[in-house]
C-alpha cells in the first residue's frame, strides 16, 4: 500500500481530521499525550516516529531536554516547524521510521503513538527493533493502539473523517473487528495486547501494557 499520510492525508488535511474528532475522540488523544508526559523529564531526549504537523511533540518538547520529530511526508514537517516551533529544543527529519539515520542509543525515550505502529504499514518487528536500535540503555519505547472497548468512537471518528471528505468512503462489509476499510485503499488496523506481547518476546524484552483512559493501549519496554 502506498504511504497514504504522505500522499493523501499530510499537513493541513491531517490537522483537520483532529479538528473534527468527536468528544469521545478529544478525550482519548489528549489522554495519550497525558500518559506521555508522565514518563519525560527535562534530562531527557525525545524521539517521534511519525509526527505529522507537530500535534504532540509541541507538548512534549517545552518537558524534555530537547524533542526529534521525524515523518514521511515534507509538507507536514513544514507545517510542524510553523505548529510546533523551531527553537533549540525542536528538531525535525524527514525520514523512515524502520530505517532511521540516527546513531545506536541516542534517546532516552522513542514514542509512537495514535496507532502509528499500524498506520505506517511496515513490518511491526522491525519497526520495533529499530525504535529498540536508538533508545539509550535504562530508556523507554512506547507504542500505542486502541483498546477494543474504544471501538464505536473509533469508528465514529472515522466516519466524520469520510463525511468531511478526508478518507474515502467507509467499505462497511470489510470493516470489523479493529479494521477499518476505505474504498480508496485506506486500511486502519490495529493492535491488541497479545500482538504486543508477541511482538515484545521477538527482541526478548517484558513489556508493560496498560490501558490509558479506556481508549489507548500502550506498551511500554524499558532498555536493559
Amino acid at each position: 500500500m502506498p504511504d497514504y499520510y504522505a500522499d493523501k492525508l499530510s499537513a493541513e488535511r491531517l490537522k483537520r481530521c483532529y479538528e473534527v474528532a468527536p468528544p469521545a475522540a478529544r478525550a482519548y488523544l489528549e489522554g495519550e499525550i497525558e500518559f506521555v508526559l508522565t514518563k519525560i523529564d527535562p534530562s531527557q531526549s525525545v524521539l517521534e516516529l511519525g509526527c505529522g504537523y507537530g500535534r504532540v511533540l509541541a507538548r512534549l518538547a517545552p518537558r524534555a531536554r530537547y524533542a526529534w520529530g521525524i515523518d514521511t511526508s515534507l509538507t507536514s514537517l513544514r507545517m510542524a516547524r510553523a505548529y510546533a516551533g523551531h527553537g533549540p529544543g525542536y528538531r525535525w527529519a524527514l525520514m523512515r521510521a524502520e530505517r532511521m539515520a540516527f546513531r545506536p542509543r541516542v534517546f532516552d525515550t522513542v514514542l509512537c503513538v495514535q496507532n502509528g505502529i499500524s498506520a505506517f504499514h511496515v513490518d511491526q518487528a522491525t519497526l520495533l527493533r529499530e525504535a529498540l536500535r536508538v533508545t539509550r540503555s535504562g530508556g523507554r519505547v512506547l507504542f500505542s493502539s486502541y483498546t477494543e472497548s474504544f471501538w464505536p468512537d473509533r469508528l465514529e471518528w472515522f466516519e466524520a473523517q469520510a463525511a468531511h471528505g478526508l478518507i474515502g468512503e467507509i467499505d462497511y462489509q470489510a470493516t470489523r473487528d479493529g479494521v477499518i476499510v476505505c474504498r480508496d485503499g485506506f486500511r486502519a488496523t490495529t493492535v491488541g495486547a497479545a500482538d504486543f506481547a508477541g511482538l515484545a518476546a521477538e527482541v526478548g524484552i517484558v513489556p508493560r501494557i496498560v490501558e490509558v483512559a479506556g481508549s489507548s493501549l500502550f506498551c511500554e519496554l524499558v532498555i536493559p
